[in-house]
């Protein structure tokens, strides 16, 4: 009797969920399962361990962002790498294919937050919370200059602002003409809720250094985009 030769599925290969040439299609095959666009957030302003983003995204198991990293991985989207020493630990970043997805980012949260269901008092993440000021950056706005210090509890972020956008980065850099020390809630109220910083400077929530006026005129730069209606019962 001749045998038959069987072959088996490649588990490590991508699932192909939808059998369809879209890209939009393929795209959902890379990222479209739950947590897998947050985790590649978390990533977009460097590379983390994986007890950093373990802390970022509570609702995440260990054993989920296990396997998230894993695809995004085999995808080609995530690479992991060993730091030098003294550093000497894992860490997983964007490979520059990755790095290609933050305008699609952008472009989707400017989308969903013209939606009545949006929740700002929501919790955020201090990456989410500066990538929010790169989406929502007005085109029309003053042409500003100037360097900003994020001081949030568990990160630091310096921004560079000029008319042609705004660059954010890990970590403090020398010198700059604003800082706002604050945790994430309160900074997202300061930027799209217009709350004074005097508000918050009395409950103990902001710190505020530098130019105060050249801060509200930052904060003018930003605003959230216009709601929708609230669908009919």
């Amino acid at each position: 009797m001749k045998s038959e030769k069987i072959t088996l599925p490649d588990e490590s290969a991508p699932n192909r969920w939808y059998q369809d040439a879209c890209g939009a299609a393929l795209a959902l095959e890379f990222v479209g399962e739950r947590w897998a666009l947050l985790v590649i957030r978390e990533l977009m302003l460097g590379p983390r361990r994986f007890s950093e983003l373990r802390a970022d995204l509570p609702g995440l198991s260990a054993n989920v962002l296990t396997q998230r990293l894993d695809g995004l991985e085999r995808s080609g989207v995530v690479q992991r790498r060993r730091l030098p020493p003294p550093a000497a630990v894992q860490v997983y970043e964007l490979t520059d294919w990755g790095r290609e997805a933050e305008p699609i980012f952008h472009a989707l949260g400017r989308w969903a937050l013209r939606s009545p269901c949006h929740d700002p008092a929501l919790p955020l993440s201090p990456v989410s919370a500066m990538l929010s000021l790169r989406m929502m950056l007005r085109a029309q706005r003053e042409p500003l200059s100037m360097t900003l210090r994020f001081r949030f509890p568990a990160a630091v972020f310096t921004g560079h602002l000029s008319p042609t956008g705004l660059q954010i980065e890990r970590g403090d850099g020398a010198g700059a003409d604003v800082v706002f020390d604050t945790d994430t809630g309160t900074f997202i109220g300061l930027i799209y809720g217009k709350r004074p910083f005097g508000a918050a400077e009395a409950e103990g929530r902001l710190r505020l250094e530098g130019d105060r006026a050249l801060a509200q005129r930052f904060i003018d730069c930003f605003a959230l985009p216009p709601k929708l209606p609230a669908p009919a019962d």
